[in-house]
């Protein structure tokens, strides 16, 4: 007996729950935030996302396909708006991370994915470092994805991020395929609750204008955090929730 047909539809690549879909670069970033928002969601937890930046090689069409993807933000409650700079951006980002210490507030906690070009994170050096030292909440993360041009194929000069984020004492991650992409975006959010700290995904044309077979399937990612170190935001306000466990 032949198995049932099931539709096949563009959508698939951010709507699929398990299996595999094809994924390019690009898109493997905007589906982040969407199953970021769906594991704190399995976990009990209401927590809102927020995706500013300033596009730039080979970021160049990510906010065309968030903009693209609006009808599965929303139903996510993830706010993608596109900065006047890459400044304001990161300042708008930072403020993410105080949502609990204001009456009122309608999430638990709100991660935040800033994009930008090596060039931008060399311009918002100064919001980064502070940021980063002011931390981030429980249930909120931050994720600082860098715009590469390691041989400046579309750039004046070479780049390369990764020395700037290590003098901010901000932690990188550097995908080497697109699977990695989604893994480590996932990690570095939940690194950065766990740790108080923001986190660095680099991104580089190799992997942004690839595409592959990716696997999503929800138990393909386990992330264990340490039981035994206390959290370093304790006793301070932006501690007022549990650590995520996954």
């Amino acid at each position: 007996m032949n198995a049932p047909f099931r539709g096949v539809s563009l959508e698939d690549k951010y709507r699929q729950l398990g299996g595999y879909v094809d994924l390019a670069g690009i898109q493997a970033l905007v589906r982040l935030p969407l199953d970021q928002i769906r594991r704190d969601r399995s976990g009990g937890f209401n927590t809102g996302g927020y995706s500013p930046g300033y596009r730039g090689s080979p970021l160049a069409g990510y906010d065309q396909q968030l903009a693209q993807a609006g009808t599965f933000l929303q139903s996510h409650n993830i706010v993608f708006q596109p900065g006047v700079n890459e400044d304001l951006a990161a300042t708008a980002v930072w403020g993410t991370q105080k949502v609990g210490l204001h009456a009122g507030a309608r999430v638990q906690g709100v991660f935040g994915l800033w994009y930008g070009k090596a060039p931008g994170v060399d311009r918002s050096g100064d919001v980064l470092r502070h940021a980063n030292m002011s931390g981030t909440a429980p249930l909120g993360g931050v994720l600082a994805v860098a715009g590469d041009d390691h041989l400046a194929k579309s750039s004046s000069l070479p780049s390369h991020s990764e020395l700037a984020f290590a003098d901010w004492e901000i932690p990188v991650l550097a995908p080497a395929d697109i699977q990695n992409v989604l893994d480590y975006g996932l990690i570095g959010i939940a690194l950065s609750r766990y740790a108080g700290v923001w986190a660095a995904l680099i991104a580089n044309s190799e992997t942004m204008n690839a595409s592959a077979i990716v696997r999503v399937d929800p138990e393909r990612l386990r992330i264990v955090l340490p039981a035994d170190h206390p959290d370093p935001r304790r006793g301070r306000d932006l501690n007022r929730l549990p650590l995520l466990q996954y």
